[in-house]
């Protein structure tokens, strides 16, 4: 029996799919409030169980007669409203099952971090897996929250534990709906004409869960390894999205300080309002960040081809416009 967490997510949702293809059986852990999502929701070979990854107790019990566990729920924000709870369910949560895993003798643990929990390079190199993190550096609570679950991970290795982490880059792919990276494909498709001065790492969903996968019947145990297609500006990335949909591409290019106006203006319209500001200074920070990552580790290791990204905006683009 295999277990997942995080399976309602986009993610997790699409590993499951995968998985089932093989013919495993699945222990699928969500929360009360969660939705099956649509891909899922017909399948009858899934055994949904109710768990907070925060509740011990409920967790041992979906723990029960697993013998593999891939590790895919995790609290992202970048508002400084959710430090707290993200730092809860992405390290304390990691720890419970780690420690159930360990009680339990749990063969295989599969970590899904991020390339947030990675370290910085010098300017025109790659980051690899062997960048060093070092706190004090501009990273986003998201980041320090990664950061110190895949510590856990690390610490649960030592303590004999067969582990093996991910950290993918921005993962895209067409059923992400409207949140995470469908919600910008959606903002170009309404019309969005600028964009920031970054650029980052892209890689479709499809991809991470066959690596997963992969890596899960791989004998590679206590090490990581960076999941990217390829390296965009958001310029370039805006761009071909635009096109794929026969849009005009983006035209205006944002300064920093235009973002922190916005932010500030937002921070005021919510004081006022009541409503979410979108923006924070976590993510005007992040939206000029120059990162690009490198993917020959998991290349070598496993053989690995990756989608391209313009095939995945393809038919990103193409399952928007038959919504």
């Amino acid at each position: 029996m295999i277990l997942v967490t995080g399976a309602t997510g986009f993610l997790g949702s699409e590993l499951i799919r995968q998985l089932l293809l093989r013919g495993e059986k699945i222990r699928a852990l969500k929360r009360d409030s969660s939705q099956i999502p649509s891909i899922l929701a017909d399948i009858k070979e899934i055994e949904w169980f109710n768990a907070d990854i925060l509740d011990y107790f409920a967790l041992s019990e979906a723990m029960d007669g697993v013998s593999r566990i891939y590790h895919c729920a995790a609290l992202i924000s970048f508002h400084a409203k959710d430090r707290k709870k993200m730092l809860r369910v992405n390290v304390e949560g990691t720890s419970n099952l780690l420690n159930l895993a360990m009680e339990k003798n749990i063969e295989r643990f599969l970590h899904v971090s991020s390339i947030a929990a990675l370290g910085g390079s010098k300017k025109g190199n790659l980051i690899t897996e062997k960048n060093q993190w070092q706190i004090g550096s501009g990273q986003s609570f998201y980041s320090i929250s990664k950061y110190n679950s895949e510590m856990e991970v690390f610490r649960a290795a030592a303590e004999g534990l067969n582990v093996v982490i991910v950290n993918p880059s921005i993962i895209i792919g067409r059923n992400a709906g409207n949140k995470g990276s469908g919600q910008l494909f959606e903002s170009i498709r309404k019309g969005l004409n600028y964009f920031p001065g970054g650029s980052c790492g892209y890689v479709d969903v499809t991809d991470v869960a066959k690596a997963m996968i992969l890596l899960m019947d791989s004998k590679f145990s206590d090490e990581r390894f960076i999941l990217n297609s390829e390296n965009l500006t958001y310029k370039e990335f805006f761009s071909r999205i635009a096109r794929k949909l026969g849009m005009e591409p983006p035209k205006i290019a944002l300064k920093p300080w235009m973002m922190y106006m916005a932010w500030i203006g937002g921070r005021l319209m919510a004081i006022m309002t009541g409503k979410k500001n979108n923006l924070s200074s976590e993510t005007v920070r992040s939206a000029f960040k120059k990162q690009s990552f490198s993917n020959e580790k998991i290349k070598k290791a496993l053989n690995f081809d990756f989608k391209s990204v313009d095939e995945s905006i393809s038919e990103i683009c193409l399952n928007l416009k038959n919504c």
